[in-house]
């Protein structure tokens, strides 16, 4: 790379740490950290949303993947994109309807009680460092492409980076960063698609010199790959803490809707872009590793200049997702753990110094994660395992049909992460014998018994009753 490249990347890490310092002088209270006043308005709902879903796994992931698969992957992938829109719909506006709330826990709390929150916030603890490998992971990689050192180092140096401005800004930073990092990616990773398909020869030379299948709709997978894909994309996010706590940061229901839902939409045509790169790196660089399809296109094919700002947005993309996911775990511990069963009497000037710690201490335990995985894929779906056998059905029920059942959420994460367990470790190889993957079977014994003992559960209380006493 030119010396030009090097000085726009240099220069895109001086903003974002510009940017934290600055958003630390803003950060007055526990409340700043966790959900920047509630003062967040769509159209930087929908930057900041985008930006944190769309890091390393949508980006290089998806780009390796489909470099290795074909477009089956994008289509099975497709349900995350459905989901969020869909989340947007229905299920965002009733989020501002909890007085002060700020994380899920809040929500598990008024509707199944104080073990229900504890068990949420455990679950949301361990999923977030989960992700957030993926997202450490997918920084090494990056650092590996454009400078040849290993992806250990090339981790340690860009989760320095992140947890500087997110441990000083909390999500005044997050939200600042995301914006710029959203308008980034959205300008330079077609550029570079572009560019790929005129080296090619355009999009009809691209399929004729594309491997057999790698243009169809299923390709190589069977019907039962592409369905446990579809699911584990559609569910293993699908209200997290760092995307219900875009909606919390919402001034309103209407914002919150508006910002969810275009969120949706684009997704769909950015994960279509992040695929299509990865066919184009199959045609001009068959050889390399599938991780590194979408960072050794940037690097070779682009002009000089250009090459740095689209290697910025590269490491924008995945630590747009990485500082979200960091903040989460802060706010969950201390939302939900710390100031319920350590520290009752806290004051918000204590939640936000603990927050502070707790970053720092999660930033080093999602490094440790991202050393262990073989790809940011499986980092992806290894923690998708965790978080839909056990909270989706619980969080739909309380937050779309007024569920008030303390038996039926706890019941239902228990058994449906102990299934998935079971499915994944036991002594019997239940994934051959029934044909259910560990995610649908979990999935399948959570709904199951979240249904059947929300139905026979005689106690009715009116969600209005209970809110209305809290607020």
């Amino acid at each position: 790379m030119s010396n030009i490249d090097w000085a726009m990347i240099a220069l895109y890490f001086l903003l974002m740490i510009g940017i934290g310092v600055y958003s630390a002088f803003r950060v007055k209270d526990s409340d700043d950290f966790a959900v920047a006043g509630n003062k967040i308005i769509w159209p930087v709902l929908f930057a900041t949303l985008s930006a944190s879903f769309l890091g390393g796994g949508s980006s290089m992931g998806r780009a390796g993947q489909t470099f290795n698969d074909g477009y089956v992957f994008l289509f099975a992938a497709s349900g995350f994109t459905i989901q969020t829109f869909l989340t947007g719909w229905l299920i965002a506006p009733k989020l501002k309807r909890y007085p002060g709330a700020q994380t899920l826990g809040d929500i598990m709390e008024v509707h199944y009680g104080g073990f229900a929150r504890l068990l949420s916030a455990v679950l949301s603890l361990v999923f977030c460092i989960g992700i957030l490998g993926a997202q450490a992971l997918a920084i090494g990689t990056i650092f590996q492409a454009i400078l040849g050192i290993s992806i250990t180092a090339g981790i340690l140096i860009g989760m320095c980076i992140v947890m500087v401005y997110s441990v000083a800004g909390g999500m005044w930073a997050v939200i600042q960063t995301d914006v710029i990092q959203f308008m980034l990616l959205g300008i330079f990773l077609p550029v570079t698609l572009i560019i790929g398909l005129y080296q090619i020869g355009g999009p009809a030379e691209l399929v004729a010199a594309l491997p057999v299948g790698h243009f169809s709709v299923i390709g190589s997978y069977e019907i039962a790959t592409f369905i446990t894909i579809f699911v584990a994309f559609m569910l293993g996010e699908a209200l997290v803490q760092p995307y219900a706590q875009r909606a919390f940061c919402a001034p309103d229901p209407k914002n919150a809707q508006k910002g969810y839902m275009l969120s949706g939409l684009f997704g769909l045509l950015f994960f279509t872009i992040t695929a299509t790169l990865g066919l184009v790196a199959v045609v001009l660089f068959p050889d390399i590793a599938p991780d590194q399809a979408l960072p050794t296109l940037v690097k070779s094919i682009l002009p000089i200049g250009v090459t740095g700002l689209v290697l910025a947005a590269l490491l924008a993309v995945v630590m747009s997702t990485a500082d979200s996911y960091l903040n989460s775990t802060a706010v969950v511990f201390v939302r939900d753990i710390y100031s319920k069963h350590v520290n009752t009497k806290a004051t918000s000037k204590q939640h936000l110094k603990i927050e502070r710690w707790v970053s720092l201490i999660v930033g080093v335990a999602a490094t440790l994660f991202a050393l262990t995985a073989t790809s940011i894929v499986d980092a992806l779906l290894m923690s998708y395992a965790l978080w839909a056998p056990t909270m989706i059905i619980p969080l739909i029920g309380a937050v779309l049909f007024d569920v008030m059942s303390k038996r039926a959420a706890i019941s239902a994460i228990v058994l449906g992460g102990a299934t998935t367990a079971l499915w994944n470790w036991g002594p019997f190889p239940l994934q051959e014998l029934t044909g259910f993957t560990p995610l649908l079977a979990g999935v399948s014994v959570n709904l199951i018994v979240f249904v059947l003992l929300a139905i026979t559960d005689k106690k009715v209380i009116s969600i209005n009753t209970v809110l209305g006493s809290k607020s």
